[in-house]
Protein backbone atom coordinates (compact mmCIF):
# COMPACT_ATOMS: atom_id res chain seq x y z
CA UNK A 1 0.00 0.00 0.00
CA UNK A 2 1.19 3.83 -1.12
CA UNK A 3 2.06 6.30 1.48
CA UNK A 4 -0.36 9.09 1.19
CA UNK A 5 0.92 12.50 2.01
CA UNK A 6 -1.83 14.95 2.59
CA UNK A 7 -1.61 18.74 3.91
CA UNK A 8 -4.76 17.23 6.48
CA UNK A 9 -3.40 16.57 9.95
CA UNK A 10 -4.16 13.24 11.06
CA UNK A 11 -7.54 12.57 13.04
CA UNK A 12 -6.66 9.63 14.86
CA UNK A 13 -9.31 7.85 12.11
CA UNK A 14 -9.63 4.97 10.23
CA UNK A 15 -7.61 6.87 7.30
CA UNK A 16 -3.91 6.44 7.80
CA UNK A 17 -1.34 9.04 5.96
CA UNK A 18 1.76 11.09 6.35
CA UNK A 19 0.62 14.64 7.14
CA UNK A 20 2.69 17.95 5.52
CA UNK A 21 2.30 21.10 5.69
CA UNK A 22 1.96 23.49 2.62
CA UNK A 23 5.41 24.30 2.57
CA UNK A 24 6.73 21.00 3.45
CA UNK A 25 4.02 19.53 0.47
CA UNK A 26 5.31 22.14 -2.39
CA UNK A 27 9.17 21.11 -1.43
CA UNK A 28 8.41 17.41 -2.85
CA UNK A 29 6.81 18.55 -5.86
CA UNK A 30 10.16 21.20 -6.16
CA UNK A 31 12.43 18.36 -5.93
CA UNK A 32 10.03 15.61 -7.93
CA UNK A 33 9.22 13.46 -4.62
CA UNK A 34 5.75 13.01 -5.60
CA UNK A 35 5.00 10.15 -8.53
CA UNK A 36 1.29 11.57 -8.50
CA UNK A 37 -0.01 14.90 -7.07
CA UNK A 38 -3.27 16.17 -7.18
CA UNK A 39 -5.76 18.74 -5.14
CA UNK A 40 -9.22 17.90 -4.03
CA UNK A 41 -11.49 18.83 -1.26
CA UNK A 42 -9.53 21.87 0.25
CA UNK A 43 -6.19 19.55 0.90
CA UNK A 44 -3.32 17.97 -1.62
CA UNK A 45 -2.35 14.77 -1.51
CA UNK A 46 0.69 13.33 -2.91
CA UNK A 47 2.02 9.47 -3.57
CA UNK A 48 5.61 8.86 -2.98
CA UNK A 49 8.20 7.87 -5.92
CA UNK A 50 9.03 4.78 -4.51
CA UNK A 51 6.11 3.41 -6.20
CA UNK A 52 8.49 3.19 -9.55
CA UNK A 53 10.64 1.46 -7.53
CA UNK A 54 8.05 -1.18 -6.25
CA UNK A 55 6.98 -1.15 -9.80
CA UNK A 56 10.09 -2.04 -11.52
CA UNK A 57 11.30 -4.82 -9.73
CA UNK A 58 8.01 -6.61 -10.21
CA UNK A 59 6.06 -6.02 -7.14
CA UNK A 60 1.90 -4.77 -6.98
CA UNK A 61 0.96 -1.12 -5.70
CA UNK A 62 -2.51 -0.30 -3.98
CA UNK A 63 -2.95 3.24 -4.24
CA UNK A 64 -5.62 5.20 -2.48
CA UNK A 65 -5.88 7.84 -5.49
CA UNK A 66 -8.18 10.43 -6.90
CA UNK A 67 -10.88 9.88 -9.11
CA UNK A 68 -10.32 13.47 -10.52
CA UNK A 69 -6.61 12.47 -10.93
CA UNK A 70 -7.09 8.92 -13.03
CA UNK A 71 -6.79 10.12 -16.33
CA UNK A 72 -3.30 11.41 -15.58
CA UNK A 73 -2.31 8.66 -13.67
CA UNK A 74 -3.33 6.13 -16.36
CA UNK A 75 -1.16 8.16 -19.31
CA UNK A 76 1.54 7.91 -16.88
CA UNK A 77 0.95 4.08 -15.64
CA UNK A 78 -0.89 2.88 -18.80
CA UNK A 79 -2.60 -0.76 -18.98
CA UNK A 80 -0.70 -1.29 -15.80
CA UNK A 81 -3.00 0.85 -13.67
CA UNK A 82 -6.26 -1.22 -12.96
CA UNK A 83 -8.47 1.81 -11.43
CA UNK A 84 -11.08 0.39 -8.48
CA UNK A 85 -13.61 2.03 -7.45
CA UNK A 86 -14.60 1.75 -3.44
CA UNK A 87 -18.69 3.04 -3.92
CA UNK A 88 -20.74 4.23 -1.24
CA UNK A 89 -24.52 4.62 -1.46
CA UNK A 90 -25.12 8.74 -1.16
CA UNK A 91 -27.24 8.94 1.80
CA UNK A 92 -24.85 6.26 3.74
CA UNK A 93 -21.91 8.65 2.49
CA UNK A 94 -23.43 11.74 4.05
CA UNK A 95 -23.84 9.29 6.94
CA UNK A 96 -20.37 8.80 7.50
CA UNK A 97 -19.02 11.91 6.82
CA UNK A 98 -21.44 13.73 9.46
CA UNK A 99 -20.37 11.34 11.68
CA UNK A 100 -16.53 11.99 11.19
CA UNK A 101 -17.33 15.65 11.93
CA UNK A 102 -14.24 16.56 9.54
CA UNK A 103 -16.62 18.35 7.51
CA UNK A 104 -19.52 21.60 7.23
CA UNK A 105 -22.75 20.64 5.39
CA UNK A 106 -21.67 22.24 2.55
CA UNK A 107 -18.49 20.46 2.23
CA UNK A 108 -20.14 17.15 2.74
CA UNK A 109 -22.74 17.93 -0.32
CA UNK A 110 -19.98 19.63 -2.20
CA UNK A 111 -18.20 15.92 -1.76
CA UNK A 112 -20.99 13.92 -2.52
CA UNK A 113 -21.93 16.06 -5.88
CA UNK A 114 -18.06 15.28 -6.91
CA UNK A 115 -18.20 11.74 -6.51
CA UNK A 116 -21.40 11.28 -8.36
CA UNK A 117 -20.03 13.41 -11.44
CA UNK A 118 -16.63 11.71 -11.24
CA UNK A 119 -18.26 8.11 -10.78
CA UNK A 120 -20.13 9.26 -14.41
CA UNK A 121 -17.03 10.11 -15.88
CA UNK A 122 -14.78 6.43 -14.66
CA UNK A 123 -13.43 4.22 -17.70
CA UNK A 124 -15.77 0.89 -18.10
CA UNK A 125 -12.82 -1.03 -16.83
CA UNK A 126 -12.82 0.13 -13.64
CA UNK A 127 -13.12 -2.23 -10.72
CA UNK A 128 -16.40 -1.79 -8.55
CA UNK A 129 -16.20 -2.43 -4.66
CA UNK A 130 -19.54 -1.66 -3.32
CA UNK A 131 -19.12 -0.23 0.65
CA UNK A 132 -22.62 -0.17 1.93
CA UNK A 133 -21.69 -1.85 4.86
CA UNK A 134 -19.23 -2.72 7.28
CA UNK A 135 -15.66 -2.52 6.41
CA UNK A 136 -14.68 -5.77 6.25
CA UNK A 137 -16.74 -6.92 3.74
CA UNK A 138 -15.59 -4.16 1.55
CA UNK A 139 -11.82 -5.04 2.23
CA UNK A 140 -12.99 -8.87 1.62
CA UNK A 141 -14.82 -7.84 -2.04
CA UNK A 142 -11.08 -5.63 -2.44
CA UNK A 143 -8.77 -8.59 -1.91
CA UNK A 144 -11.01 -10.78 -3.67
CA UNK A 145 -10.96 -8.37 -6.79
CA UNK A 146 -6.97 -7.93 -6.81
CA UNK A 147 -6.57 -11.81 -6.67
CA UNK A 148 -9.05 -12.38 -9.46
CA UNK A 149 -6.74 -9.62 -11.58
CA UNK A 150 -3.88 -11.64 -10.61
CA UNK A 151 -5.00 -14.14 -12.25
CA UNK A 152 -6.10 -12.95 -15.53
CA UNK A 153 -10.14 -11.63 -14.92
CA UNK A 154 -11.72 -8.30 -14.50
CA UNK A 155 -15.04 -8.01 -12.93
CA UNK A 156 -16.73 -5.80 -11.00
CA UNK A 157 -17.56 -6.88 -7.19
CA UNK A 158 -21.02 -5.52 -6.22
Amino acid sequence: MAHRYITRKADGGTERHVWLSDTEFEQRVAIDAFAMHWSANGFRYGIGREIDQWLAHGGQVLVNGSRGYLDEARSHYGDTLVPVLIRVDPDRLQQRLVMRGRECAEQIDARIRRARELEQQLPSDCLVIENNGNVEDAVSNLLAAIAEQQNGHRRGLR
